[in-house]
């Protein structure tokens, strides 16, 4: 049984403006209601940074609080690990009102000065740890879309148009 194709269809519109004076009179209104939502959200984010300034002093005697506790039973777990990981067995310790754990990171590498490290490693022969990417230069097609055409896998997309409303607003001269 072959499937039925599906159609998408154009969402209905519930409002066009009827006249050139209607539509004007809709970019006006579109104006004043981004400005609207413009100075709301200032407001919002004034708001939120009043609440942020208030809550600041203390968020931080909070922080400090905790750093001091962690620091101190991080201290007495390495101070008692061989009794808390029955001598090295475990890498957990529960303490009633809570678990403690010794985690080993995977490796990892950082890198400084990429490009000194990369000429250093081919000087050393150590090729094979420095990765060489090809990838497609879209600029390039770009400037020369007619050297691509017909190329499978390839399609340089033009003529794509936006319709943008763009109410007139006065500058502020500050």
């Amino acid at each position: 049984m072959a499937k039925s194709v599906t159609r998408l269809k154009a969402k209905a519109q519930i409002y066009v403006p009827q006249t050139k004076e209607t539509a004007a009179a809709d970019v006006r209104t579109i104006g004043d209601l981004q400005r609207q939502s413009l100075r709301a959200a200032t407001e919002m984010n004034d708001a939120i940074a009043a609440i942020t300034q208030n809550y600041q002093p203390r968020l931080e005697a909070l922080s400090e609080q905790l750093k001091t506790l962690q620091d101190g039973v991080q201290a007495y777990c390495e101070a008692h690990r061989a009794e808390l990981t029955d001598g090295g067995r475990v890498k957990s310790a529960n303490l009633i009102t809570g678990e403690v754990q010794w985690r080993q990171r995977p490796p990892s590498v950082s890198v400084r000065g990429a490009e000194a490290v990369i000429e250093a490693l081919k000087r050393l022969g150590l090729g094979k740890f420095v990765r060489t990417k090809d990838e497609v230069n879209k600029e390039a097609i770009l400037n020369e879309p007619d050297a691509v055409r017909g190329v499978a896998g390839i399609t340089v997309v033009t003529g794509v148009e936006d319709f943008v409303i763009t109410p007139f607003e006065q500058k502020d001269a500050a």
